[in-house]
């Protein structure tokens, strides 16, 4: 028997048939097991984008989390710095203004001081003048000339 052009064997066709009904009827009962291992492949790769997107975001936040808190500490450190600062700043001048006090103590102290001495020696001299005098003028004129009084202001 001729069918057409090609001329095809019927007992070729018949195995052929059979053949592909067995492919068919294995790959009927096969796919479905392959269909549900895809899925589960899927699954499993969404479930993992899913957790590696959700561990992305919590780092994230994590990383959000301890930027702030190194704001904050740095924040913090500034203020003590400059509390420190403003601290030192004090203190010095505390001191400054101690060491003027204690400068113009001593310079009142050194003045009176010198003011004493001033005085103690023009008393004295007071004293000696007379009779220093006499004795110069006793040396310059050849005579002895007597010694003055000793003048009070």
């Amino acid at each position: 028997m001729k069918f057409g052009p090609l001329n095809a064997n019927i007992e070729v066709l018949a195995v052929a048939l059979i053949l592909f009904a067995i492919v068919f009827l294995w790959l009927r009962r096969l796919l479905p097991r392959i269909n549900e291992v895809l899925a589960e492949r899927a699954d499993r790769t969404e479930g993992a984008l899913e957790r590696a997107e959700a561990i992305r975001a919590e780092a994230s936040a994590e990383h959000a989390g301890a930027q702030a808190l190194l704001a904050e500490a740095r924040r913090d450190a500034a203020r003590v710095t400059q509390a420190a600062r403003e601290e030192g700043a004090a203190l010095i001048a505390a001191a400054r203004e101690d060491g003027l006090r204690e400068r113009e103590a001593l310079l009142a102290d050194g003045q009176a001081l010198i003011e004493a001495e001033r005085a103690a020696a023009e008393a004295e001299l007071r004293l000696t003048v007379p009779e220093l005098a006499a004795e110069l003028a006793s040396r310059i004129i050849g005579e002895r000339v007597p010694a003055a009084a000793p003048t009070h202001p």
